[in-house]
């Protein structure tokens, strides 16, 4: 029997190349989005609606009688300090990168103690662990999800349950041009000049690839994992380290 992974925000991006990675492995895959994919078994779900995530993953493990890997990969960026961030924008930011992860992981939890196995990773980011400039309400969320992955690896450890963070730096995802894109539109910047700061702003002088972090993701989720529970994977071309 085929192990079963859900992933969510697998429709582009990193959470694409989670969702590609992992059927190569042998898995059933199936991808809760907003956007439609056919990549995996596609579930339209807006993972900001905690009802709807629940709904969809009950009727997932319903199906399939198992669930052995949480991708939770659905999120979005936001670039502003406190005093630009309204109630509204905290709230929706909220709902997609934190309670969005919360609904996903409390779905599965009751499968995955039956089995007496599973493994939860969350896609956080490198501002799991640093602070940036501009980022006040993003940032927020993204320490949250480190919480999330640290807590919960121990309260559900007794059950062979693993839960990793792994936190990506400047990844090139259609994410990351959208918001390169946005930035040029305001400021009138050149985009190629703006990407190659970025690129020489990370110690491998690079950006990442989403390949890149689906080979961790994908190594986390494996038994070659283990032993690896509670922690924040950094998977940032050394940016983080500086």
């Amino acid at each position: 029997m085929s192990k079963v992974a859900i992933v969510t925000g697998g429709t582009k991006g990193i959470g694409l190349a989670v969702v590609k990675r992992l059927l190569h492995n042998g898995y059933q895959v199936h991808n809760l989005d907003i956007e439609p994919s056919d990549s995996g078994e596609f579930h339209l779900c807006d993972v900001s609606d905690v009802a709807a995530v629940r709904h969809c993953i009950m009727s997932i493990c319903k199906q399939t009688q198992r669930v052995d890997v949480l991708v939770s990969n659905a999120g979005k960026h936001l670039s502003a300090n406190i005093e630009s961030t309204d109630e509204q924008t905290l709230d929706a930011l909220f709902a997609l990168n934190v309670k969005g992860a919360y609904a996903a992981v409390q779905s599965v939890l009751p499968n995955m103690k039956v089995q007496n196995s599973g493994s939860i990773i969350l896609i956080a980011s490198d501002q799991a662990i640093i602070g940036k400039q501009n980022s006040f309400a993003y940032n927020l969320t993204k320490h949250a999800l480190a919480s999330m992955a640290k807590t919960t690896a121990l309260d559900y450890a007794s059950f062979n349950i693993r839960v990793n963070a792994v936190c990506p730096g400047t990844i090139e995802t259609p994410l990351f041009h959208n918001a390169i894109d946005a930035y040029c539109a305001q400021s009138g910047a050149n985009k190629a000049e703006i990407v190659a700061e970025e690129a020489s702003l990370q110690p491998l002088n690079r950006l990442g690839q989403a390949d890149e972090v689906a080979a961790l993701v994908s190594f986390l989720a494996s038994d070659d994992a283990s032993f690896i529970t509670g922690s924040l994977q950094s998977i940032d071309g050394g940016y983080t380290a500086q």
